[in-house]
């Protein structure tokens, strides 16, 4: 027998199997999973109502509300696509997404009103505007609960091919244009296989929906918590003070997010006025993580951290840097090492690290290569862009741009993006090894470490750095304790100190945007 394969079946299974559980909590308002997927088939019945046909685009604006989660199921099983916009893209990268998806449909939440009206017209192919909780002003054509309302609950379940384009993700275009990643509906619902069965999810897991749900490591998890029948909790603003308490009041079970986040949480003054002992699992991602980070998480929160890895293109989850049970025997220092690398693929992910000849590295945690990876959750393809998409996806390996060493049980650790290795005099140089003993430093809060130029090395590495508060000290300082621990070479030639770091939607710091005003007028750097 041949079953399409669809995300949708999670929703009907948990509808059916969790009907009575609240499987959705969004501030006050809680739904159980029968009334979420009662909301979502109302969703799809609107947008049919509406003239949606197979294969449209429907955009949301939005923060993570019960709204865009419901339209990760809603909007699949009217046959669109669904495309959630990252709400800190600039406006006018925004209207390009609109443009180049052919977006017909915008659900926006009445607090980005400026924003949509901003955008408008440089978005043609718009028919419809939805506004979520407010009027819309002048711009919204329908208002969301009215709509639902107005829309039948019953199920129409629609004819799916599992290769057709379920979800459409941009992006950030930092190095040129946004580029909308293509997921399909078979890679949606293998995804979510390979995380259930590689984390080791169940009904019991309640999640805190941290990272931005149109953002990569944030998208996967409305299909995976559901799937397993977990709670979804979310959260519309990233504050420390409001994870902890709800962490304390919805007896949170695991959390995934980026280092920045957990790093305010651990320095957040009154933070052992929260109970968080129901967490689990925390799980970083988006980022690289520091030994001292995963170690203090782990102390502060009583529970199992370990990092895991992700694109856009991938669905996104690839790796996790799950404990093995016969590595048990290990020192604490070396199990927070390993739970520190980029981690082991998931079921179902093939991942090599290959030199410049597509042959693999020595498994030695030594010789640098490019993670490549062959696997169902890898994209379709980017959207309209067969270019860029026979760029990255070659004799059907897709080539990450990651830089990474692999050891003999398998874990691989990224040492750099390719962009962000630094060269200095012929000595290839991780910045993030460099960050990671930055972070193991009492006074430092956070950091990121850049290739600035240099006449005669080439370029050289450069820390910038934000202390924690009340702290002070010297550039001196910072080198010196560097020179303590780590390869002369390696050691940054200069140390900076900020008041802060630019940093995008989910809190990852961004290193391009430090690293520019350094090269402005140079000629481009070339790896």
């Amino acid at each position: 027998m041949f079953v399409p394969l669809t995300p949708l079946e999670f929703r009907d299974r948990a509808e059916k199997l969790f009907a009575k559980k609240i499987g959705v909590i969004d501030g006050d308002q809680q739904f159980t999973y029968a009334q979420f997927g009662a909301r979502t088939h109302r969703l799809a019945n609107a947008l049919r109502a509406l003239g949606l046909a197979q294969g449209a685009r429907v955009s949301f604006i939005t923060a993570n509300t019960h709204q865009l989660l419901e339209a990760y199921f809603g909007v699949l099983e009217a046959g669109g696509i669904l495309n959630p916009i990252n709400i800190r893209q600039s406006p006018r990268d925004i209207a390009y997404i609109l443009d180049h998806a052919g977006s017909q449909f915008l659900f926006f939440h009445d607090d980005f009103l400026p924003l949509v009206r901003a955008i408008k017209d440089a978005a043609p192919t718009l028919r419809a505007f939805v506004v979520m909780e407010g009027a819309g002003g002048d711009i919204a054509t329908h208002e969301y609960d009215a709509l639902l309302a107005s829309a039948s609950a019953e199920y129409h379940p629609p004819a799916i091919d599992e290769n057709d384009i379920a979800e459409l993700f941009y992006t950030s275009g930092t190095t040129g244009k946004p580029k909308g990643a293509a997921i399909t509906h078979r890679a949606l619902y293998l995804h979510a296989y390979n995380v259930a069965l590689g984390m080791r999810l169940s009904d019991t897991d309640v999640v805190l929906h941290i990272v931005p749900l149109f953002h990569v490591n944030g998208w996967g998890t409305p299909q995976f918590l559901t799937l397993v029948g977990g709670t979804h909790v979310m959260l519309r603003k990233v504050d420390p003070a409001i994870i902890l308490e709800q962490i304390q009041r919805h007896k949170v079970t695991r959390l995934f997010g980026v280092p920045t986040v957990f790093n305010l949480l651990l320095n957040l003054p009154d933070f052992d006025r929260y109970d968080v002992s129901s967490l689990k699992v925390i799980n970083l991602g988006g980022a690289p993580s520091a030994p001292a980070l995963v170690k203090a998480i782990q102390e502060r929160f009583g529970c199992l951290c370990f990092v895991g890895y992700g694109l856009t293109e991938t669905t996104p989850i690839l790796t996790a840097a799950w404990p093995k049970a016969h590595l048990a025997h290990e020192s604490a220092e070396e199990k927070i090492r390993r739970q520190t690398k980029t981690g082991y693929p998931l079921p179902g992910v093939t991942l090599r690290v290959v030199d410049a000849d597509d042959n693999d590295v020595q498994p030695d945690g030594k010789q640098i290569g490019e993670i490549v990876v062959h696997s169902n959750v890898v994209m379709e393809g980017y959207y309209r862009d067969p270019d860029a998409t026979r760029n990255a996806i070659r004799d059907g390996w897709f080539h990450t741009g990651d830089m990474a060493v692999v050891d003999d049980e398998g874990y691989v650790l990224i040492v750099d993006r390719s962009k962000d290795i630094i060269i200095s005099g012929g000595e290839n140089i991780s910045s993030v090894e460099i960050e990671n003993c930055l972070y193991a430093h009492p006074k430092i809060f956070e950091c990121a470490v850049v290739a600035v130029p240099d006449e005669k090395w080439g370029e050289t590495p450069n820390a910038l750095v934000v202390l924690k508060p009340g702290e002070t000290a010297t550039a001196e300082e910072i080198i010196a304790y560097c020179k303590a621990n780590l390869a002369g070479y390696k050691v940054p030639k200069s140390v900076e100190f900020r008041d802060a770091l630019p940093k995008g939607g989910t809190g990852k710091i961004l290193k391009a945007n430090l690293r520019e005003p350094y090269w402005q007028g140079m000629d481009q750097r070339v790896h």
